[in-house]
């Protein structure tokens, strides 16, 4: 008898807890927009950056993981706490052309998070112009 007891204690806090996973819903990360154009700039202010806002339209908090940059000259910057639903959050992005060769770029920053899509990618790409002399 005191196994059955125990079985079903068991399996009813497995449906308990099943349940309360299910109902939370998930986080849903939305973009005003996933690419950003610098342009032109000058090689002798090589540094540019920009902001990627977004907002947890979901229904439990978001929290990204990871951003990751295709290369070493391109750096982001994200919210390490959790963003609640309804709320906004922003990823600074910063590339940096020096020791870098003149010309058109396109980078990838890849998001890995606990939101409904779990990895984002967004884009930074503009157009590094030489010295005048």
């Amino acid at each position: 008898m005191k196994k059955m007891k125990r079985l079903f204690i068991s399996l009813l806090m497995l449906m308990v807890s099943t349940w309360a996973a299910w109902s939370q819903g998930t986080a849903e990360m939305s973009f005003e927009k996933n690419t950003h154009n610098f342009g032109a700039f000058s090689e002798s202010s090589p540094k540019v950056t920009c902001k990627f806002k977004f907002k947890n339209t979901g229904e439990s908090p978001l929290v990204i993981h990871q951003a990751i940059a295709s290369c070493g000259c391109t750096v982001p910057v994200y919210p390490k706490e959790p963003i609640r639903p309804g709320e906004e959050g922003e990823i600074t992005v910063t590339y940096n052309g020096a020791g870098k060769f003149p010309g058109h770029f396109r980078k990838s920053i890849t998001l890995r998070t606990n939101a409904k899509n779990e990895v984002v990618r967004l884009f930074i790409e503009g157009d590094m112009m030489p010295k005048e002399d």
